[in-house]
């Protein structure tokens, strides 16, 4: 994947701790002043205890109520759903600030740029200034590592313009095949990226020129065995440098939390556009299984990203 240079400033990262973006979802989706469920019948309802709801209130910032003038909590029907996720993940083995956080960060306003969802989600994940020769060997890692290991997983690709996923076309072909599911966006007329859907391959999605994710470079990889994303976004003003020089903030990970956060944020993009991505939002909205994403990978994927480095791929 070869991105193109832009001008545009870098997508800003949020704070993305799990009571941020509890508040976040709670005040998004807060009950109206003076309706709305009581703290006890919001108990009823999920069963669990008002002193529970209360705790969590104080302990994880959620979930958040829309408070009365006389003090009184409310809740709006989407609360009991929140809520309902959290336990289904606790449920599931997911630790409970865990749930809370990816709960919360699933219920938020979407953002329609990789890079920024995982820096907004996971400020845990430091960018990493790269030429592009090392981000093109990273990005081929992944794309090889998810074909050969990840089983049947739900791949997306973002392009930038179309005649940088036409270099690649046969690749991702060739991913495609062994994917439950495969999407590449990329900048071209929607009427053309509509035709070829119906092809052999990946689903083309035609991004409009003012999206987001025309800036960008991304390689998606949702499966429970083999999570992986990468995304980076291009320095301004490098107009005069070498093609393999040029600078990018990147992030990549094969922790199943962020991995899930960009699937849902590429799942997104995609459907606003036209095609159907629900499967791949109910899959990254599954508790996540014992030992996906575990060192073991990351230490392949590491030794394969090193073999292209270092040109013996």
């Amino acid at each position: 994947m070869t991105p193109r240079t832009s001008r545009n400033q870098a997508p800003l990262a949020g704070e993305g701790t799990a009571a941020a973006a509890a508040t976040a979802a709670g005040t998004a989706t807060g009950a109206a002043a003076g309706a709305g469920l009581t703290v006890g019948e919001l108990a009823r309802r999920t069963g669990l205890n008002a002193p529970t709801l209360r705790m969590w209130e104080v302990r994880y910032g959620f979930p958040v109520p829309q408070r009365l003038p006389s003090g009184h909590r409310r809740y709006d029907d989407r609360t009991v759903d929140l809520v309902t996720q959290v336990l289904r993940r606790r449920d599931g083995g997911v630790r409970l600030e865990t749930a809370i956080g990816e709960v919360s960060a699933a219920a938020r306003e979407p953002t329609p740029s990789v890079f920024a969802e995982l820096r907004r989600s996971q400020p845990d994940l430091q960018p990493q200034r790269l030429r592009k020769a090392t981000l093109i060997a990273l990005s081929r890692a992944l794309e090889d590592e998810c074909c050969a290991r990840a089983q049947r997983p739900w791949l997306f690709g973002a392009f930038q313009q179309e005649r940088y996923y036409r270099r690649s076309e046969s690749r991702w072909t060739d991913l495609s095949r062994t994917a439950r599911g495969t999407w590449v966006m990329a900048e071209l007329p929607f009427a053309q990226a509509a035709e070829e859907r119906s092809g052999e391959g990946p689903v083309l999605v035609g991004l409009p020129p003012s999206a987001e994710m025309t800036r960008e470079w991304s390689v998606v990889c949702l499966a429970a065995d083999l999570p992986a994303a990468l995304s980076a976004w291009e320095l301004p003003g490098q107009d005069g440098v070498a093609e393999g020089d040029r600078l990018f903030e990147s992030v990549w990970t094969v922790a199943p939390g962020p991995v899930r956060d960009a699937a849902r944020c590429c799942a997104r993009v995609v459907a606003d556009l036209g095609p159907d991505t629900s499967a791949v939002l109910q899959d990254a909205d599954r508790p996540v299984s014992a030992g996906s994403g575990d060192l073991g990978q990351a230490v392949t994927l590491f030794n394969r990203v090193l073999s292209y480095v270092d040109g013996t791929a």
